[in-house]
């Protein structure tokens, strides 16, 4: 009795040291089965369609999918085929292994299997040749160690994404997206059950052009399904499923969609050593991306003929600076062209296509504002002595004239006026990568003396629509929880002028469309490097940025790429089609910044108007900030009615009338007589001791006050404002009001107008009447809490 005691204590003794043993190993930290393999990446568009998957390292199409995205269908399938009594073993089956050995080796039958799951894991994890005796029993030896250190979960998990699936596919992952373009949790009944046999059996023939399986593969999924009707119950619809030809998509038909595209993202993604991100959800719109490249074949092909054998397009939607399309040569296998050099992130000279930006600084500068009159004539700039793409003058041009029609003159003196930051400075804050020296460009960078990117200059005019923020471009979506970097270079202000100059820049066929409401608002610019080497059109339209760029990636010139004529076709080709095919996409709204407003202005001079300026118009102006003066072009005279010389004071009113008369610089004089443009030329009045004062007593400004220093509380900065008021002339009809150099604001006589100052200070107060007459005077402001 003592002795039964003592056997059954030693028992349970070893079942304790045996379960120890195991809890052991599982609590031992154990690698995971995944670590030794390396895998595919697979890459989606915006809409989790599939764009590309890569090879593994060791060539092979692989991936790795957690058991529960799995479906249930694959799981139960692969059970009932392979090993019911998977969740009841320790790693193999005895009686499996005893019938296999009697049918293989004593029945003299056919060879037959007894793996289980966990022996065929053992045999690819460990890379066992199981034909041997000796490597049997290792695989038995390797799978009860599996089972000790990994749960069913894990060991059923890592079998379905080792397990080849035929040609060089691996995974259940990788063979689900191949052959039926789905992962596995999206599968139905018969595909399910297709994947499962094929671990068994992965040689099974398909046919690779038409992807229709062959009868032996047909045949073992009915069997399978045949003993899955026994265990499961199945509905009509599907089964009827099974009757239809068995379709399998190849590798040679995976999609390789947007090659240049995917290849920056690999490029990043190995840079980072990230070999665990196997999925990458992509920012690329394949409607669009098609859309593009359509348009880019049909482009090349009817202009070949001109030389035009390669393009590259970047389009980004403005609001998440996410790029939709990309295009990086016109054909990706084209050897010729150096096809699979990604255009747009190769650095190029982008002629006038970053002429926008210098007068966008100009504008946050205090230097410019949209009408304001530059000189387009032959200047020289130091050692620098620019000239116009034409070799022609305009003699005065606004500044939305100059950047429209992209004069180089107009461009180099706003760029030469620029200070902190100064043009090389901005392009620097812009994240413009491996720039030289200022030094080494100076203002030749103006007219396109660095290079860029298409994606450099796209974040660039997507700065514009955003309101004067930069931020960098995406490619991917797997990084939205990071921080992104941002950062307000240009005002809303600025900005926004900017882009109303160049949606003031019509294409040809708008000419005798231009009224329709239905047109589609673009603002553009083109682009032509030195030596007719690169062609640009930038711009953009809806809530999208484009970019087109046009030549040889050997830098090879042709006559034929210059911006307008080479690459604005295709720029307006790709923005009409895609309207097209989104005819309700909302249109581009470029918003009005709070802060700026409208004033009259004299055109000729694009400075106040005066009641002797003969054209009016318009512009936008930023108050304390945008320079504007009294208009000085169109000037009063007296004549003398008997000599039709000027009168010389003190004259009779009644033998005298007044003309008005334009007063040009010489060199722009110069320019409208070589232009054969007539102007009147002013009268002399040296004959007279004493100068005109035709228009009457100054103005005299009343508040604010001389010798007073005004005290202002932060604490009620909105009420706490200073009044300027002004005594003026009785022909007067208009002030102008001035903080130091920088137009403030108008007002009638009869009118005051408010100033809120935003720093303390001494300030110089000016106002001029609409006769060009003025007044000024200095004033201290303290700004307290």
């Amino acid at each position: 009795m003592v002795k039964q005691f003592r056997y059954i204590g030693n028992i349970i003794v070893i079942f304790i040291i045996l379960f120890l043993i195991i809890i052991a190993f599982r609590l031992t930290p154990n690698p995971p089965l995944n670590q030794s393999l390396n895998f595919s990446t697979i890459l989606y568009d915006e809409n989790d369609k599939l764009l590309r998957i890569t090879l593994a390292n060791d060539q092979q199409y692989r991936t790795w999918t957690p058991l529960e995205k799995i479906s249930p269908h694959i799981i139960n399938g692969l059970l009932l085929h392979e090993d019911q009594w998977f969740y009841y073993h320790f790693g193999f089956n005895p009686l499996s292994l005893i019938r296999a050995f009697w049918a293989t080796y004593i029945g003299g039958g056919n060879r037959q299997g007894a793996s289980t799951i966990t022996m065929q894991l053992a045999r690819m994890h460990w890379k066992i040749n199981t034909k041997t005796i000796d490597g049997k029993l290792l695989q038995i030896f390797r799978a009860i160690e599996l089972e000790l250190k990994y749960s069913k979960h894990d060991i059923l998990e890592a079998y379905l994404n080792y397990a080849p699936f035929g040609r060089n596919i691996e995974s259940i992952g990788a063979a689900s997206l191949i052959y039926f373009d789905k992962t596995p949790d999206k599968v139905n009944l018969p595909e399910a059950l297709t994947l499962t046999v094929l671990p068994q059996s992965p040689t099974y023939r398909i046919d690779k052009k038409k992807g229709i399986a062959g009868k032996a593969l047909v045949n073992a999924r009915q069997r399978l399904f045949e003993r899955w009707q026994k265990h499961y119950e199945t509905k009509d619809n599907i089964a009827a499923l099974f009757n239809l030809p068995l379709m399998m998509r190849q590798p040679e038909q995976l999609p390789f969609i947007a090659p240049h595209f995917t290849d920056q993202i690999l490029q990043q993604q190995f840079q980072k050593n990230s070999n665990e991100q196997q999925v990458i959800k992509t920012t690329l719109k394949i409607d669009v991306q098609t859309i593009i490249e359509q348009q880019v074949s049909a482009f090349i092909e009817r202009n070949k003929i001109n030389g035009i054998y390669n393009t590259s397009v970047l389009l980004v939607d403005n609001n998440t600076m996410e790029v939709k399309a990309l295009v990086g040569s016109a054909d990706y296998f084209n050897r010729s062209i150096q096809g699979q050099v990604n255009g747009t992130d190769a650095k190029r000279s982008p002629g006038s296509t970053l002429k926008p930006f210098i007068y966008a600084l100009g504008m946050d500068q205090s230097i410019i504002h949209p009408k304001t009159v530059l000189k387009d004539v032959a200047t020289d700039f130091g050692f620098y002595t620019p000239e116009n793409f034409d070799h022609h003058f305009k003699g005065p041009i606004s500044v939305t004239d100059a950047l429209i029609h992209s004069r180089n003159i107009p461009a180099v003196y706003v760029a030469g006026k620029l200070k902190k930051p100064s043009f090389y400075q901005f392009l620097k804050q812009a994240h413009i990568r491996k720039m030289n020296t200022e030094d080494h460009y100076g203002l030749a960078l103006v007219l396109g003396g660095g290079e860029v990117t298409a994606q450099e200059l796209a974040t660039l005019y997507a700065m514009l629509a955003n309101q004067g923020i930069w931020q960098p471009l995406r490619m991917t979506r797997n990084s939205d929880n990071q921080t992104r970097l941002s950062q307000r270079l240009l005002s809303p202000e600025a900005s926004f002028m900017t882009l109303d100059m160049l949606l003031k820049n019509t294409r040809n066929e708008d000419i005798l469309a231009k009224k329709q409401q239905s047109l589609t608002p673009i603002y553009w610019k083109t682009g032509t490097s030195w030596g007719f080497r690169d062609a640009w059109t930038a711009g953009g339209f809806n809530n999208y940025t484009l970019i087109v760029w046009m030549g040889n990636f050997d830098g090879h010139s042709n006559n034929a790429f210059v911006g307008v004529n080479a690459a604005a076709p295709l720029f307006f080709n790709i923005i009409d089609s895609i309207t097209a095919y989104y005819p309700n996409h909302k249109g581009y709204q470029n918003a009005i910044p709070p802060n700026l407003t409208q004033v009259d202005i004299c055109l000729p001079s694009g400075n106040l108007v005066t009641q002797w300026c003969k054209i009016k118009g318009k512009t936008w102006f930023i108050p304390g900030v945008s320079p504007i003066n009294i208009d000085t072009v169109y000037r009063p005279v007296v004549i003398d009615n008997k000599t039709n010389k000027v009168a010389c004071p003190p004259f009779n009113p009644k033998d005298t009338h007044v003309e008005v008369y334009e007063y040009w610089s010489s060199d722009l004089a110069e320019v409208f007589a070589k232009a054969g443009i007539p102007k009147k030329t002013p009268p002399n009045s040296a004959h007279c001791e004493t100068t005109q004062n035709y228009m009457g007593s100054p103005p005299r400004i009343t508040s604010p006050l001389k010798n007073v220093v005004y005290k202002l509380r932060l604490s009620n900065k909105e009420n706490e404002k200073i009044v300027l008021n002004a005594i003026a002339d009785g022909e007067v009809k208009k002030l102008y009001w001035f903080v130091d150099k920088n137009f403030l604001g108008s007002s009638s006589v009869e009118n005051t107008l408010d100033w809120v100052p935003n720093k303390s200070g001494i300030y110089k107060i000016s106002v001029i009447d609409d006769l060009g007459q003025s007044d000024s005077r200095k004033l201290k402001v303290d700004l307290i809490d």
